[in-house]
């Protein structure tokens, strides 16, 4: 049995489970369910940094990610807003992860740039959009007719 097949539908089951959870923390946030923000239980105040942004940011790149949508620019967005919130929030109280509470951060930061670098695989929709687009027929010079007669 080859192994190897199973990699691009693994890397888009990752992608996919990656994206779902990041709009769940993101969901949570902006609209008080699932528990709410994780520090209040609530949901943060519209438009306050960087609670209200972070979340945003995490439902919007979050579906996109999961949908395998402009994944990799998504991917980055959302691998850098874990980088700032690991780096600002959490480090700041505690050198290592498991005692400053950004484990999470760190997960997600390393996830999505995993995903920026290696793509969507190939279950995305950037994936079937790149298929449709390399199946079509290349659009070509218009037909002039010959014109008849002499000048």
């Amino acid at each position: 049995m080859k192994i190897d097949r199973f990699g691009g539908p693994v890397l888009s089951l990752f992608r996919m489970v990656t994206g779902f959870l990041f709009l769940c923390h993101g969901v949570a946030s902006m609209f008080g369910v699932f528990g709410g923000n994780p520090a209040t239980g609530q949901a943060v105040d519209f438009a306050s940094w960087p609670g209200w942004w972070a979340a945003l940011v995490q439902v919007l790149c979050g579906g996109l990610v999961l949908a395998g949508l402009l994944t990799r620019p998504a991917a980055i967005l959302a691998s850098g807003s874990m980088a700032y919130a690991f780096f600002v929030v959490h480090l700041p109280q505690e050198l290592l992860p498991l005692r400053n509470g950004g484990e999470p951060s760190a997960m997600f930061c390393w996830s999505f740039l995993l995903v920026a670098v290696l793509g969507p695989g190939p279950w995305a929709l950037d994936s079937l959009l790149r298929r449709r687009r390399d199946d079509s027929p290349e659009p070509g010079p218009a037909h002039v007719p010959a014109r008849s007669g002499g000048n």
